[in-house]
């Protein structure tokens, strides 16, 4: 029934566009009311078997004056130029050459169309000219011109979009009701492209304080979104709070909510939210049906759901990188081989000490930390293929241990590259190929949006994953130490889903992939250690977190210097505790003032932020890590003891 109602829904708009497409050729009502009484009982497919020829010229005819009637015209500066209802002795209007008083008058009045329904179809297809021609008539209703600026931020002319819009709000809100929503977040669009960042946010402010309802509603959820956006979840619950009050039957919160527990990926929550949601507002009847079908999907996969809902907003590149993604990234896993190091740097790295006992640190699959230093080599098709694929792809690979590519030119400006994708399925078999496409996704401004990383990044990080463990299979456990660049694609390949698993939980799996990283490459450039301390002591690890410490014995990682002095006491090792705090304290003397004191003044940023010894180091080791110290009970006494 539904689908029915929504088929009937467009044949009307259908209708009433190329009815003012007819009106708009020479807007002469005669001949305007000729044209309706043939062709809108045509086009409303009306059964000629059950409708006399003079019933059906009045149904088109009296359609046709309801649309006349709501249809502003263009020779009268876009105003409507209703037709007068004629006299008892007038000819009637639908053509039957009787009076209008022995004809449609016994029907009632003249049927009655919206004009705000007419302009709703109309903005999309004027021109430019003939929209700024209705701006300067005043003639658009005020609560559409919300399209028009919808219209001016897709051409990239935000500041007239801003003009437009400013005048509807300097006045008293309490007067604008939920049809200015539109208005709203366009406004809100305008200023975020001009980087009004101030200008936004008090508007925002005094629409939350003295708007009606509706339009509070609506500013609060463009607050809590704007705090989704740069991950800030505390905010955007607080702001999803004051939105529900204002409006707890309103659409708008349902999807808001769903996609607050999706960005913090707590599915299970969001789909039993969205089951929620979608019971409420099936019995309230006030959600559309694409509302109920997303919630209906979100019950299932609410991130795909998200995903599936943005589509239509998203760059049409991603879109296709996405498709070609999930396309190919089942294909059977390539074998890669492990070119061992010759010379000085065999025997440097196959020296190296064990990085962790076998009883201290149950390795992840495909890892060993004894294994010989190698450089992984793809098979020689791959190579022809990544030899190609460099010729399309011209973004440069991330300087050093940076994850971020050299600013060398957007490499989204042109899909060269995506098309050398649709002919190589096979590119998804390299893991250089990988590597870059997700320096792309990480460099594009979409990237942060959490339905984007699941469905774009995870299938490539699970494929680099399985490739080395599928190679390892075959050709033996090889450490692939980060000075050897073949490595690096993969390296860097784990560690960015490190990094997206460590977002996502459960701790378990970001600290499973800090293991193989760190056994993979033991001289660990990229600082991964840190976090894997952190993470042990978190999840009460305390004998691995002494291992990886005495890896590291003179690290000058606060992370490293003091997660160790933690873990003794933990393990009851106080004198050795006491004599590693000794030499953390020597090496890196603030950290213990930034963890006893409750309050703390933030350090200015500057040069030194993150250099060992600093002020900044040491405020950020607190902001990590404080509440695990402070969770343990007589360790920041004993240490002021220890210290003072």
């Amino acid at each position: 029934m539904i689908q029915r109602e929504s088929q009937d829904a467009e044949r009307m708009e259908e209708l009433i566009l190329a009815a003012v497409e007819e009106i708009f050729r020479d807007q002469d009502l005669q001949r305007f009311l000729d044209w309706a009484r043939d062709a809108i009982p045509r086009f409303l497919e009306v059964d000629e078997a059950e409708l006399t020829p003079e019933e059906l010229n009045r149904l088109g005819a009296l359609l046709g004056i309801a649309i006349w009637n709501a249809t502003p015209l263009p020779a009268q500066g876009y105003q409507v130029r209703p037709v007068p209802t004629p006299s008892a002795e007038q000819p009637c209007l639908c053509g039957s050459s009787r009076a209008f008083a022995e004809c449609c008058a016994r029907a009632g009045d003249l049927p009655e169309m919206p004009t705000d329904l007419v302009w709703e179809l109309l903005l999309d297809k004027l021109d430019d000219s003939a929209i700024q021609d209705a701006v300067n008539h005043q003639a658009i209703p005020e609560h559409l011109l919300s399209q028009v600026a919808d219209r001016w931020l897709d051409d990239d002319r935000p500041g007239r979009a801003a003009h437009l819009l400013e005048p509807l709000f300097d006045r008293d809100l309490s007067e604008l009701d939920g049809r200015y929503e539109g208005a709203l977040d366009a406004l809100c669009d305008a200023y975020e492209t001009l980087d009004f960042r101030n200008k936004r946010q008090s508007f925002l402010r005094r629409v939350t304080e003295t708007a009606g309802r509706e339009l509070q509603a609506a500013a609060w959820q463009r607050i809590s979104t704007s705090h989704i956006d740069e991950g800030q979840f505390t905010q955007a619950e607080a702001a999803f709070e004051q939105a529900l009050r204002s409006a707890p039957d309103s659409p708008a919160n349902a999807l808001l909510e769903i996609t607050l527990l999706v960005a913090q990926h707590r599915d299970q929550l969001a789909r039993e939210r969205a089951r929620f949601w979608r019971g409420k507002l099936r019995r309230n009847g006030q959600a559309s049906e694409r509302t109920l079908d997303f919630l209906t999907h979100a019950i299932t996969d609410p991130q795909d759901a998200l995903a599936a809902t943005h589509a239509d907003a998203m760059d049409p590149m991603l879109l296709k990188l996405r498709d070609w993604i999930e396309a190919h990234h089942r294909r059977p896993l390539p074998t890669y081989d492990f070119e061992r190091a010759r010379g000085d740097a065999h025997l440097f790295f196959d020296e190296q000490l064990p990085l962790f006992a076998e009883q201290d640190l149950p390795l992840p699959p495909g890892t060993a930390p004894n294994a010989p230093s190698a450089s992984l080599t793809p098979p020689a098709a791959l190579k022809r293929i990544e030899r190609a694929w460099h010729r399309s792809f011209t973004a440069s690979k991330p300087l050093a241990t940076q994850l971020s590519s050299l600013d060398d030119g957007d490499i989204w400006d042109s899909d060269g590259w995506l098309n050398f994708l649709n002919h190589h399925p096979q590119a998804i078999d390299s893991l250089d190929i990988l590597d870059d496409l997700t320096t792309a996704i990480e460099e594009h401004p979409e990237s942060r949006l959490p339905w984007l990383r699941v469905r774009l990044l995870r299938p490539v990080f699970l494929r680099a994953q399985a490739i080395l463990e599928h190679s390892m299979e075959i050709n033996g456990r090889h450490q692939l130490p980060w000075s050897f660049p073949d490595n690096r694609p993969l390296l860097r390949l784990l560690l960015r889903f490190s990094r997206q698993s460590a977002e996502e939980g459960p701790p378990d799996a970001a600290g499973a992939l800090l293991e193989q990283l760190i056994n993979l490459n033991p001289e660990d450039e990229h600082g991964i250690r840190a976090d894997l301390m952190n993470h042990y002591l978190r999840q009460h690890e305390d004998e691995k977190a002494v291992a990886l410490a005495r890896r590291f014995p003179t690290d000058v990682m606060a992370e490293l210097a003091y997660g160790e002095v933690l873990a003794l006491y933990r393990l009851g090792h106080t004198e050795r505790a006491a004599a590693i705090l000794h030499d953390a304290f020597g090496r890196l003397p603030r950290v213990p003032r930034y963890l006893m004191r409750k309050r703390i003044k933030r350090p200015p940023l500057n040069h030194s932020h993150g250099i060992p010894g600093s002020d900044d180091q040491a405020w950020l080791y607190r902001e990590a890590m404080r509440d695990v110290w402070v969770s343990e009970p007589g360790l920041l006494a004993w240490m002021n003891k220890q210290t003072a």
